[in-house]
């Protein structure tokens, strides 16, 4: 996917919202978004809008002299959606179709990215957890089953901390004999990396490993060869969020993203309204419809 016009201001304020996050120091701020600005304005738009957003947090890092300025925040939605889980697991055991559950829980999930929402509380993440079945959805369910029995590996593309406990829903009720787990190779907003994994319990569950990557997505080429080589093996890619469709939505493996549309460039590529949660099979999208149910 490349970058639209309307993704700047998204990575200016970006820039901003950050480097507030970080630091109070006002001429760390004003360096930052002048920093952006220039490189926006030099930026290749053929490329992903990611690309850009990993180079304006690496200099974020560099300014800050921090190495994972969002560690603590992704230690507190960790917290968050781990104390949610024995709840979640009752839901999921009393469900009539678990897997469509656990399928909706992990996309609502995806909320919890403050790449698009800086500002985002404990308790607004909570209720759009509680309330994933009042939420559009778009997607063949039935589709997705069949692709995971067809399926001799899967490799699970994790996108956000916090997210990925809710993933492991989803992960458990998949064949966990075939199933890899990838997370981000560096720290890059509060995307998962592999201490996130362990604090979802994922390790203890399914062979986890990273990306060699601190996109804030999946760019192939800036991962390393062991990724680029697992990638290049699965059968079937499952893919979460708006950053991995961003990278990855052209690509022509075996792809099912799942994510929530969370900006008005997203949406005009899915043909979907702002807010639906979204699990599609690579680009080959219909209309904007119902969803279909079977078990798995």
């Amino acid at each position: 996917m490349h970058t639209a016009l309307d993704c700047i201001p998204c990575l200016v304020r970006q820039a901003l919202e950050a480097a507030r996050f970080v630091t109070t120091d006002r001429a760390v701020h004003e360096r930052l978004v002048r920093e952006a600005l220039l490189a926006t304005a030099a930026m290749d738009f053929g490329n992903s809008p990611v690309v850009m957003a990993q180079r304006i947090h690496r200099m974020l890092r560099d300014m800050a002299g921090v190495h994972d300025p969002y560690r603590a925040v992704k230690d507190r939605f960790n917290g968050m959606a781990l104390s949610m889980l024995a709840q979640l697991e009752e839901d999921l055991a009393q469900a009539a179709d678990p897997l469509a559950l656990a399928l909706r829980l992990a996309i609502a999930g995806n909320v919890i990215d403050l790449g698009v929402n800086g500002n985002l509380t404990e308790p607004e993440a909570r209720r759009a957890i509680v309330s994933v079945l009042n939420e559009p959805f778009h997607g063949d369910i039935a589709s997705f089953c069949q692709a995971v029995k067809e399926a001799r590996s899967i490799l699970y593309l994790a996108d956000n901390a916090g997210e990925i406990v809710f993933d492991r829903l989803l992960i458990e009720r998949l064949p966990t004999d075939r199933v890899v787990v990838a997370v981000r190779g560096g720290p890059v907003l509060n995307d998962a990396t592999m201490p996130d994994a362990k604090a979802a319990g994922l390790s203890r569950m399914v062979e986890v490993i990273d990306n060699g990557s601190d996109a804030p997505g999946t760019v192939l080429g800036d991962c390393d060869h062991a990724f680029r080589q697992r990638f290049a093996d699965a059968d079937l890619i499952i893919a979460k969020g708006q950053g991995n469709f961003e990278t990855l939505s052209d690509e022509t493996a075996n792809l099912w993203f799942l994510l929530k549309v969370k900006c008005p460039v997203i949406a005009g590529s899915l043909g979907l309204p702002v807010g639906t949660h979204v699990l599609t099979r690579r680009m080959a999208l219909v209309s904007a419809g119902g969803e279909n149910h079977a078990r798995c």
